[in-house]
Order: structure tokens, then C-alpha cells, then sequence
């Protein structure tokens, strides 16, 4: 569970300094926009009020709580899944990926009311109007990875057999 905690705190440190210097550095919290590698690549701020996209968007107290409490949730859920099943590492640090990213967003909604969004990527003639941060990249790609890694065992081999025995060969 180290390699989880240490994915989650990293994953929360570099989202958090990527907001800061937003803001601060670039001020761009009143909003505006950097081209960076147009059209690839645009800092452009965005206060999201709700989750992806700005569903459930609404600057009611009560929407800013529960989303706040279901990301708890989520992480808290994912920290106790992770350590109970002793997961493999992949799995560890897709889980440390997801549960950094969600406490980042969580302290952005305690600190502003809302989730700092800044990156904003288009291509090939297609315009996106929607901007994302390094949280929402972090849970995206933990979620995939607890898709892809959860269940797999810690330490390699085959199936066990009953208590814990040597592998199960099946014969054809």
C-alpha cells in the first residue's frame, strides 16, 4: 500500500501545483486563455461546478457537498478495495492515480467552490470547448488501469488450488 500512498501523494502534489501556477503564476483565475501548441494545446480557464463535462453543475452549496462527499467516497472505497484484495502493482498505482486526482478536485471545491480546469486540447479541425486538469487525466487513467490490472494477482503465477496449494494445471 506504500506504492499507492506515494502515487496518490505525487499524483495530488503535481495537480495541485499545476493549478497554483495557473492561477496564480499565469493569473489566469479570473479566466482567459494561453495558446500553448495551438491548436493542439490552449491553457484556458474554466471553473467546473459539477462533474465531467459540467453535468450537475450548479453553484448550490448542496451540489458542491455531495459531489465533494461522493469523491471521498470513491477514494476511500478504492483505498480499502486495493489493500484488501493485496493487489498487484499496476493495480496499486492505477488506484494511487484515482485517489490522487479525487483529492485534488475535493480541495479545489473546498477552496474555490469549484474545480480548476485548464487544459484544453483540439485536433484536426475538430474545436473542443471543454477544459480538463491533471486530476481529471489521473482519474481517467486510474480508473482504466483498475479496469485492466484489478483481480490480477500480487505475485504472479497461476490459479491456486484450496488453501493456498500449488497451482492448478488443467490438461488438455
Amino acid at each position: 500500500m506504500r506504492l499507492t500512498a506515494l502515487v496518490a501523494t505525487a499524483t495530488f502534489a503535481f495537480d495541485q501545483a499545476t493549478k497554483l501556477g495557473i492561477l496564480f503564476g499565469l493569473d489566469l483565475s479570473r479566466g482567459g486563455e494561453i495558446e500553448v501548441l495551438p491548436p493542439y494545446l490552449n491553457f484556458h480557464m474554466a471553473w467546473n461546478y459539477g462533474i465531467n463535462f459540467g453535468l450537475l453543475s450548479g453553484e448550490a452549496a448542496t451540489t458542491r457537498w455531495l459531489l465533494i462527499a461522493i469523491a471521498l467516497g470513491i477514494a476511500a472505497w478504492v483505498w480499502l478495495w486495493v489493500r484488501r484484495d493485496g493487489a498487484s502493482r499496476p493495480a496499486q498505482v492505477a488506484a494511487g492515480l484515482l485517489i490522487g486526482g479525487a483529492i485534488g478536485n475535493v480541495v479545489d471545491r473546498l477552496a474555490y467552490g469549484a474545480v480548476a480546469d485548464f487544459l484544453n486540447m483540439s485536433c484536426c479541425g475538430i474545436e473542443n470547448p471543454y477544459a480538463f486538469n491533471v486530476a481529471d487525466v489521473a482519474i481517467f487513467a486510474g480508473a482504466a488501469g483498475l479496469v485492466v490490472f484489478a483481480g490480477k494477482p500480487a505475485s504472479g503465477g497461476g490459479s491456486k488450488g484450496p488453501r493456498g496449494g500449488k497451482p492448478v494445471r488443467k490438461t488438455p
